[in-house]
């Protein structure tokens, strides 16, 4: 069971690239994704990942409170809070605004920067990843930035000939279909989280390293692969050999979140993602996503939103 990839389904992110950029030192941008970036693929995305991938030549990224980092060509940087940051042909330089320097393109295409100096070049593509809703325990765990060397993924030989193939199609004009550009983006997110939960310490706690622990990683498996099943504290103790105050603690201080209420969570999301992808009744909803009533489901839901299942339906077909 691949505990990352189920996250990220069970989310629903929506991925695609949008931009085309080609740079000659000295050269340095700001840069922040706006949801008008993602309206090809996403109409109005309430969490966004942005990621850059270097095809050629190499650019400095700079976050502020955080060390700047070189990456070259082969490599990703991905803002998983899609913060404000840098790109930049060397330190000391001053940004101008990406924003102004972005060319539609008539016919259709990926749009594009020509930017620069006429020194070394450097190019990339600029994608996301978006979702329509605000929850996600994966992104929360995650730094404000990560790095991908997809040179040495277990997917890399697949990841570095879509990602070049995708701008070549996108930059010509023919859009690639929306399915393969989710699926990418959302293989470059998996395998930077994979590298990124690699490198953490024994020392340290998180959702992340939950994964990584033998009894709250078996939990959390148990829970993704099924989450209709009639979990209680109890089993899922059971189950993973823990007394059940010692099971509430140790998962509480991973995940963030005590077993039940992480379980509720992530069924709310599936919940949502039902009611805006199909017509079945409330009530054959209520069983998929594992309650026995839809009395009960409908008391979870508007506990957890606010608002009921229907309304709910109602409020993403009038969007």
């Amino acid at each position: 069971m691949d505990v990352l990839s189920d996250v990220l389904r069970s989310v629903r992110l929506t991925g695609g690239v949008f931009l085309d950029a080609r740079f000659s030192a000295p050269w340095c941008v700001s840069a922040q994704l706006h949801a008008s970036d993602c309206k090809a693929f996403l109409a109005s995305p309430k969490q966004v990942i942005a990621y850059h991938v270097i095809l050629d030549g190499t650019l400095v990224v700079g976050l502020d409170g955080e060390p700047a980092v070189t990456v070259g060509p082969g490599e990703i940087v991905i803002f998983p809070r899609n913060d404000s940051h840098t790109l930049s042909s060397g330190p000391g330089l001053k940004p101008v605004k990406a924003d102004d320097l972005i060319q539609m393109s008539p016919d259709g295409g990926l749009a594009r920067i020509i930017h620069g100096g006429g020194g070394a070049e450097t190019r990339m593509v600029c994608g996301f990843l978006g979702s329509d809703d605000g929850y996600n325990p994966l992104i929360a765990a995650l730094p404000r930035a990560l790095t991908l060397d997809i040179r040495k993924g277990t997917s890399r030989d697949w990841i570095e000939t879509s990602v070049r193939f995708a701008a070549e199609e996108l930059a010509a004009g023919r859009m690639t279909s929306m399915g393969v550009m989710s699926r990418l983006s959302e293989t470059l997110l998996v395998e930077a989280v994979r590298q990124y939960a690699s490198t953490l310490s024994e020392a340290e706690s998180g959702w992340l390293k939950g994964l990584k622990d033998p009894h709250i990683g078996r939990a959390l498996v148990l829970l993704h692969d099924d989450l209709t099943a009639s979990w209680s504290t109890d089993m899922l103790a059971r189950e993973i050999g823990l007394s059940r105050s010692a099971f509430i603690e140790r998962f509480t201080e991973f995940v963030g979140h005590p077993p039940i209420r992480y379980l509720t969570a992530l069924r709310m999301q599936l919940a949502k993602q039902h009611l805006a992808e199909s017509g079945r009744p409330i009530g054959q909803l209520a069983h998929i996503v594992g309650y026995e009533s839809e009395e009960a489901f409908s008391r979870a839901f508007k506990r957890e939103f606010g608002i009921s299942p229907g309304a709910w339906r109602d409020r993403q077909s009038a969007r």
